[in-house]
């Protein structure tokens, strides 16, 4: 197409004033339907015609009707206006579905830490995002029910349609009142007699994993307080009521307390002449394939460079821990 033919077009205007006066079958109706002068509208008839270089309406009719050329004019425009009805609401979906609200859960010691991190991060792009909290069982169900678009969690139960992506991963530590003082340290049922043992509530992922710890080391602890936070759990131990199985994590989350707690790894403790193996936990994230293009692949990287480049320093600078508190997959996983 060259210029001269490109000028030769006639604009939305012309065709959206000939398909009214078609269909309501006036120029006074389809005046009043597009709210311009009859004048106007016999204006863009004729200029219309000048472009077409052809009559459009037969005017020795009353009412006039269009002529072959007129009527060919009308099914094209009305087609060439329909679809650009739907080019106009294509191109907006678009840009709605950039600022589309992502409804993302975390659970209480990620949102607390990582999240606003996160949030500063994504600030940028047009997402608005809002943060819940919670434990994972109830932010699987939010997921799965669709009441949530992403979910940071801490399982791996297979839930239809939805995958999950690791993030980072985290050691358990034993957490004792900052005054408490022993000779060496034997096991957790030995340290049980001198302190209360402070857990997690059963109905959260981080007190099953303690409960499934304790029953594989052949710890019979005691229950006696329970707590699905770690505020109220880190209170206790701060003020010398107990001791704790907690995650550098939540206690980041709760870092006010840590001038009244001490970290002991889990392998300082021994049964029967052997140390205590690990305990982890690792987080990962939750979401619909092929619904949110890729945020999802966003929020992961930005989840791993806050976790390994900042997150992990902090912690270990505050509780003298290996630098490595929070690790993360190899690059391309």
């Amino acid at each position: 197409m060259n210029l001269s033919d490109e000028q030769s077009l006639p604009d939305w205007e012309l065709l959206t004033s000939w398909v009214a006066v078609i269909e309501t079958g006036s120029v006074s109706e389809a005046a009043r339907l597009l709210h311009i002068s009859q004048a106007a509208v016999s204006q863009r008839i004729k200029q219309l015609e000048t472009i077409f270089s052809t009559s459009l309406l037969d005017r020795s009719t009353r009412p006039a009707q269009p002529t072959s050329a007129g009527q060919r004019l009308f099914e094209n425009a009305k087609d060439l206006l329909t679809r650009a009805d739907q080019m106009m609401e294509s191109v907006r979906s678009v840009s709605r579905a950039k600022r589309m609200i992502v409804r993302f859960g975390c659970v209480d010691s990620f949102a607390a830490t990582v999240g606003p991190l996160l949030i500063k991060a994504l600030s940028s792009s047009s997402h608005q995002i809002r943060l819940w909290s919670g434990i994972t069982p109830t932010l699987d169900g939010l997921i799965e029910g669709r009441q949530l678009d992403l979910a940071v969690t801490t399982s791996l139960t297979a839930l239809p349609g939805i995958s999950r992506t690791q993030l980072f991963t985290e050691r358990y530590y034993v957490v004792l009142p900052a005054k408490f003082e022993v000779d060496r340290f034997g096991s957790l049922l030995d340290l049980s007699r001198h302190l209360q043992f402070i857990r997690y509530s059963a109905r959260s992922v981080i007190g099953q994993q303690v409960d499934e710890y304790l029953q594989r080391t052949g710890d019979a602890l005691e229950r006696t307080c329970e707590f699905d936070a770690s505020d109220p759990l880190l209170s206790l131990v701060a003020s010398g009521m107990g001791f704790a199985l907690t995650t550098p994590l939540c206690i980041w989350q709760s870092r006010h307390f840590i001038p009244g707690i001490r970290v002991v790894p889990l392998s300082s403790f021994s049964r029967q002449g052997r140390a205590y193996p690990d305990l982890t936990r690792t987080f990962f994230l939750a979401y619909r394939q092929g619904e949110l293009g890729t945020l999802p692949n966003e929020v992961r990287d930005l989840v791993r460079i806050a976790a390994r480049k900042q997150i992990s320093l902090d912690i270990s600078a505050q509780l003298g821990l290996e630098k490595d508190v929070l690790w993360t997959p190899p690059e391309g996983d």
